[in-house]
């Protein structure tokens, strides 16, 4: 069962990106190169496939919306295991479990097929 519609999706898309962009000073781990900087790729990773999905927030609609939601899924497991692959577990980790989380849940969660598409295809 989906219960992200893709609408709500996107909204989500665009304000983890945000969130993610400003994290490491709003959340005070900066000082932690590594943290900022798999929060800033994973914040601008969004933006990018956000921009080019093909769905209700897409600008240049170049990517498959299950491709985007097999990204989303990749980069929940790279958000929580970024911790320990980059030896910052000591200083945080949190944002990027939950992050990665989130990301999971929102990736196999989310209808694929927009509404539109849906009643095409019952009707053919």
């Amino acid at each position: 069962m989906k219960i992200i519609s893709r609408t709500f999706h996107a909204w989500l898309d665009y304000m983890s990106c945000a969130v993610l962009l400003a994290a490491p000073w709003a959340l005070k781990f900066s000082d932690s190169e590594a943290a900022t900087a798999v929060a800033i790729c994973a914040g601008l990773l969004i933006l990018f496939s956000s921009l080019m999905t093909k769905y209700e927030g897409g600008v240049f609609r170049m990517i498959p919306m299950s491709m985007h939601l097999t990204l989303d899924v990749l980069l929940g497991i790279f958000l929580i295991a970024s911790p320990w692959l980059f030896a910052f577990q000591d200083k945080i980790q949190w944002p990027h479990i939950i992050f990665g989380v989130l990301a999971i849940f929102s990736g196999l969660f989310t209808e694929r097929k927009s509404t539109r598409e849906a009643s095409a295809i019952e009707n053919i």
